[in-house]
């Protein structure tokens, strides 16, 4: 049985951040990346072993994983590597997990169960800030309210952006916003759904965004109407809704080019950043007549995203684990998981 795990992508913000713990807990994953130049003088430092190979190649993408046992996935936008990626893993019995938020990759991921269950693998994508909180949240949630119908998230964070999320970012404008309405998922425009929320440091003017909990929270608790939501202002949600105008000018490919490598070329938030903006998470479920709120605090997204990813890791790595097919982070670890991690509170459960 394979024992090796790899991160692809690993020279990237989020990827390289992930390396770099993972060996201060004596994990020594196989770096990997299409660009042996980036890749190399890192797995040197960290003194792990390098693969180069593309994900445009399924031969060299099947060698890559050559006694593979897990890829963390951390190469965005996840668009366009994860569909390569997945298929690998299925053809090599490879589990797979992401870093992705991204509602279509989610829902592709969640698509391949029964595949998955045949090669004898997991699929569990967004094993880090998308969205191991809010999951959580939301399975916590939908456990407190048996038959809730509605479920809306959210969190509070003034955190930048690394390059590969600014990327995906401007991607997703041009879909524009994304809810779940009787267990399907609809679109709606841009800043045109707000309300007021108490993410746990006071109410705040919120929007409604095109966040992976669409998707994700659906597969975990199957309440049919999900919304998610992020502190916003006035002129920010003028903003949404004059892009909702220019998304037709937004979808022109050599648009998208210039806008993500603008995009593309901003740092990473610092440690110090990073330290100083922990993240609140809420969310509410309904039913008729009842209401149950949950509030979180948890370290910065980044840093989560690196404490909540190598768990899980390690145990699809552990001896004996037997589980496949395509999963939720909450459903493969539990829902008071994100309380575990560092950073994070306790869980408040009210019902207001």
């Amino acid at each position: 049985m394979a024992s090796e795990w790899m991160i692809y992508g690993a020279y990237g913000y989020t990827g390289e951040l992930i390396a770099r713990e993972a060996v201060v807990r004596g994990l020594t994953p196989i770096l990997a990346g299409r660009d042996e130049a980036r890749l190399i003088p890192l797995a040197a430092e960290l003194g792990l072993d390098a693969r180069a190979f593309p994900l445009s190649d399924a031969a060299r993408l099947d060698e890559g994983l050559r006694d593979v046992a897990v890829v963390l996935h951390c190469a965005g936008p996840f668009s366009q590597t994860a569909a390569p990626m997945l298929a690998a893993c299925l053809r090599t019995g490879t589990h797979y997990l992401d870093i992705t938020g991204e509602i279509d990759v989610l829902e592709r991921a969640y698509s391949l169960d029964e595949k998955a269950q045949r090669a004898g693998i997991v699929i569990c994508p967004a094993v880090g800030f998308d969205v191991v909180p809010t999951d959580c949240v939301a399975a916590t949630l939908a456990a407190a309210l048996p038959g809730a119908t509605h479920l809306r998230l959210g969190f509070d964070t003034r955190s930048a952006l690394s390059p590969g999320t600014a990327k995906t970012t401007v991607e997703g404008a041009v879909g524009g916003t994304r809810v779940r309405r009787n267990g399907r998922l609809a679109r709606i425009p841009m800043g045109s759904l707000t309300r007021t929320v108490d993410f746990g440091v006071g109410e705040k003017l919120a929007v409604a965004i095109p966040w992976g909990d669409v998707a994700s929270a659906y597969r975990t608790t199957g309440i049919p109407d999900i919304e998610v939501y992020l502190p916003t202002s006035r002129s920010q949600i003028r903003g949404l809704r004059l892009t909702e105008i220019a998304r037709p000018v937004l979808r022109l490919g050599a648009v998208q080019r210039v806008l993500q490598n603008r995009a593309g070329s901003r740092p990473g938030p610092s440690p110090e950043t990073r330290a100083k903006r922990p993240m609140h998470v809420w969310g509410e479920v309904t039913a008729p007549g009842e209401r149950r709120v949950a509030r979180i605090t948890t370290a910065n997204g980044y840093d989560l995203t690196v404490s909540a990813s190598l768990p899980v890791v390690v145990r699809l790595l552990s001896e004996g684990y037997a589980e496949s097919g395509a999963r939720t982070p909450s459903q493969l670890m539990g829902a008071d998981y994100v309380t575990t991690l560092p950073g994070s509170s306790e869980m408040v459960l009210t019902e207001s």
